[in-house]
């Protein structure tokens, strides 16, 4: 794939409309061209513990973030027409989704590839799992802060371009 965006998100707590981060990576013609990472006022608004254990991010770092549709007006744009990715695609697109849905937006589909899968496939044994940061190295690239949404898409875009 030579055009396509990386997408991840971050959750306050178990549900999944509950994103409180994005990174979007945007790959046109093989190269990264663009990248977007907000905060986002989660719905609903409340912050497990093991959540913020995960991604350090709280309730006091989202507080006065915007809400997702308005976040989602300034990303919509920079991916219209592209093919997003990411790894474990189906929590990503689940949350996009809840997301769409808490907010009454129309969804519209956009198509979702796997890194995840993609590395079970290129990879298989190989690897002692695949894990994000297990596969980013494999295919070069050093994440060193994993869990933080726009570190996590760049990651997710490297390992893309490399097995898609």
């Amino acid at each position: 794939m030579r055009d396509f965006a990386a997408i991840d998100f971050e959750t306050a707590n178990r549900e999944l409309s509950s994103v409180c981060s994005v990174g979007i990576v945007v790959v046109r013609g093989g190269e990264i061209t663009g990248e977007i990472y907000r905060l986002i006022h989660p719905s609903p608004n409340y912050y497990s513990y093991w959540n913020t254990r995960v991604h350090g991010l709280t309730r006091e770092d989202t507080e006065k973030a915007d809400v997702f549709p308005k976040v989602w007006e300034e990303i919509a744009p920079l991916i219209e027409g592209l093919p997003l990715v990411a790894h474990n695609s189906p929590f990503d697109e689940g949350c996009l989704k809840a997301v769409f849905r808490t907010y009454g937006m129309d969804y519209p589909d956009y198509v979702f590839h796997c890194t995840c899968r993609a590395s079970r496939r290129m990879f298989g044994k190989e690897l002692p799992d695949h894990r994000l940061p297990t596969v980013a190295a494999r295919c070069g690239y050093d994440l060193s802060c994993h869990h933080h949404a726009l570190a996590d898409a760049e990651a997710c875009a490297r390992i893309a371009m490399k097995i898609l």
